[in-house]
């Protein structure tokens, strides 16, 4: 049946009948479909759409193993070289691996939504790169709507099960003072996994801004996990290097390893029927089915273990979720945080318990008040180029002071609200001025101090990792840029029904008090959100949200700030394309003496930047970084708008748009 569906979808695709529920408003979805008159839907009708261009000229169907196939495995990825910017005038998807963007894509040529499209992506995702993201993960969503000129924010970051408390990550009995830690260890016990949100965002996000129907849009992941797909470089690599965590659990093992306990290699084909079943369920029960019923249970059940499926019954300390922790999980809708960039362009991003978007809204601030014009990368038609030595120590600089305050203040505001007036102190213009005028030009400042909102918080330095992200333009103007996490790779390598759980509660600092006694903000708390760095990003020309520009964000863990404002800076000071912006050497800093070179593009001479860094007085930690950003611009080429897109070639993603790309 699910190869009967698989099919069923994709012919409608091909011919463009795939019919939605609604109109061209900002709430497509109707009360009771069954006698909607289907919408006047934008469907394109080339057949050469969501195909790469290959270099002969001819199109290449991602997943057909034709030659040129952009989803054909590699080794795992180091850094392609030769990513060119592409364009498209309709509709565009950035994401991080071939498969999830043609699902995206296929969506968007029906005459989807970008949310639409986000739903396809995730359910791919969750099957084909495991290793950063899950259906029982959580993400953060940034949405603009063409027509009512609104950008909101989707909070769905997971929740601390209600029966946790402030030890919950170090205590096994966290009432005892004296009980030992969790094991095998905080992150593969159960107490990692949080209570999961992302699909219960795209349901909300997709019921308010969906051309389709939500069983519309699971067609393609049904079809890969049932039929097969061939497992790319990146989940090669994350199954042999986690192969002793994932041997505690019998369902991993099935899933990602032969009976004889070798992992499955890059390149084989590999299917997940327990995935399939359980993408049916959210097909015809919406996000609920995670959240009540039988995979629910499984989910509990599994997060409760409490001995290694292995030979030695490796104990487990198991985590305190319940079902009624699933059933109330709710997404919040949050006021963005937007701020203008030199009067000249109008910056939304994430909000808390996000810290990400604080400390990029700072990060900028503080920037404005340096013309970052006089320091462009050298060569940028190379990769992007070389960054400047000037460039890299002002942002740097201003990073450090960013994190200081996102290190001392930043949680879910829901538990601690943020000190002063909130988020308007904190990217107010003139405290960043103030903020701006400790750079020296000609030094490091090397740890750079807080603001003076609260001397009494602790500050929590609690490394994070993992996620990915995905940008896209629909033909109706609509933007989504959603960047959506695992945490770690593989998560808490917990898998139930086909999907890993994940581990996003060592996100929140184990310790409630830090080294000076303090207390921290991002202590764990029932009910809570842990701190997140994702800052899913949109940019307007202008100081309103009226003419999108550029959409963009990262995966990376604590570095996704750094990420996000290299690319950011590059396109908006330094007039790079959207390719030449996300392949632009990474670098930036946290608030400590080091300064982050990328070193993944071996290509390129840094020699010259390194010891110019250092003799400003940086530290410089100059290793390959493995972000994954995904760009997308609004462009004018010959007085015609198109949209530019640039995927991070230290990933395994492609653009995919109208037209062969």
């Amino acid at each position: 049946m699910n190869k009967r569906y698989s099919f069923l979808f994709s012919s409608l695709l091909a011919v463009g009948l795939l019919q939605g529920c609604g109109d061209d408003s900002s709430s497509d979805q109707p009360k009771d479909d069954s006698n909607t008159t289907p919408p006047n839907l934008i469907v394109d009708n080339d057949t050469t759409s969501c195909s790469k261009l290959a270099q002969d000229g001819s199109n290449v169907v991602v997943g057909s193993n034709q030659n040129g196939d952009p989803a054909a495995p590699e080794g795992a990825s180091g850094y392609r070289l030769g990513n060119t910017v592409k364009y498209a005038d309709k509709y565009m998807v950035v994401a991080n691996t071939p498969l999830a963007v043609k699902a995206g894509c296929d969506v968007l040529r029906a005459g989807g939504s970008a949310v639409d499209a986000a739903v396809a992506v995730q359910a791919v995702l969750g099957l084909v790169e495991p290793q950063s993201s899950t259906i029982a993960g959580s993400g953060f969503m940034m949405y603009y709507d063409a027509k009512t000129k609104k950008v909101t924010a989707y909070d769905g970051r997971e929740t601390a099960p209600a029966a946790a408390n402030e030890y919950y990550l170090i205590r096994q009995d966290i009432y005892d003072p004296n009980s030992p830690a969790p094991v095998p260890s905080a992150r593969r016990s159960g107490r990692s996994i949080g209570v999961p949100g992302v699909m219960r965002l795209l349901e909300q996000a997709q019921k308010e801004h969906g051309k389709l129907k939500w069983n519309q849009l699971f067609g393609e992941a049904i079809g890969l996990a049932d039929n097969g797909f061939r497992i790319p470089g990146r989940l090669a690599d994350a199954i042999a290097s986690n192969a002793s965590n994932l041997a505690l659990d019998a369902n991993a093992m099935a899933t990602y390893f032969y009976p004889d306990g070798s992992p499955r290699k890059v390149g084989e084909t590999m299917t997940n029927k327990a995935y399939a079943k359980t993408l049916e369920a959210l097909a015809t029960q919406g996000a609920n089915a995670l959240h009540i019923g039988p995979i629910a249970q499984a989910i509990v059940a599994k997060a409760g273990q409490t001995l290694g499926d292995d030979p030695a019954r490796t104990p487990i300390t198991p985590s305190l979720m319940t079902l009624q922790d699933l059933s109330n999980y709710q997404v919040k809708k949050r006021d963005p945080i937007c701020t203008t960039y030199r009067d000249r362009y109008y910056v939304c991003t994430m909000p808390p318990p996000s810290s990400g978007g604080i400390a990029v809204a700072q990060t900028l601030g503080i920037l404005e008040n340096f013309d970052m014009s006089l320091y462009p990368p050298k060569n940028p038609e190379n990769e992007g180029g070389v960054p400047d030595v000037m460039g890299v120590h002002l942002v740097s600089e201003a990073e450090r002071l960013a994190y200081a305050d996102r290190d001392k203040y930043v949680a879910d505001t829901d538990f601690v609200a943020l000190p002063a007036q909130g988020i308007p102190s904190f990217i107010d213009k003139n405290y960043l001025k103030q903020r701006a005028a400790l750079i020296n030009p000609n030094q490091s400042m090397g740890v750079a101090p807080a603001g003076n909102f609260n001397p009494a918080s602790g500050v929590d330095t609690t490394v994070e990792h993992g996620t990915t992200q995905f940008t896209i333009v629909d033909a109706y103007g609509n933007v989504v840029s959603m960047t959506s996490t695992v945490e770690s790779s593989m998560g808490s390598f917990h898998m139930v029904d086909g999907f890993l759980l994940s581990n996003q509660l060592t996100d929140f600092s184990a310790n409630p008090l830090d080294s000076t006694g303090a207390l921290v903000a991002n202590r764990v708390e029932g009910g809570k959100r842990p701190r997140s760095t994702m800052a899913p990003t949109l940019v307007f020309k202008g100081t309103t949200p009226d003419e999108f520009y550029m959409a963009t964000g990262s995966p990376g863990g604590g570095t996704i700030i750094q990420y996000v404002v290299k690319t950011l800076v590059g396109a908006l000071d330094w007039n790079l394309n959207a390719q030449q912006a996300t392949s632009l050497v990474n670098f930036g800093a946290t608030n400590s003496k080091n300064t982050n070179v990328d070193s993944s593009n071996v290509q390129l001479s840094l020699l010259d930047l390194i010891e110019g860094l250092k003799a400003k007085g940086h530290g410089v930690a100059n290793t390959a970084q493995t972000s994954g950003i995904s760009t997308i611009m609004k462009v004018n080429i010959n007085n015609q708008s198109k949209y530019a897109g640039g995927v991070d070639p230290r990933r395994e993603g492609i653009v995919l748009g109208n037209g062969a790309l």
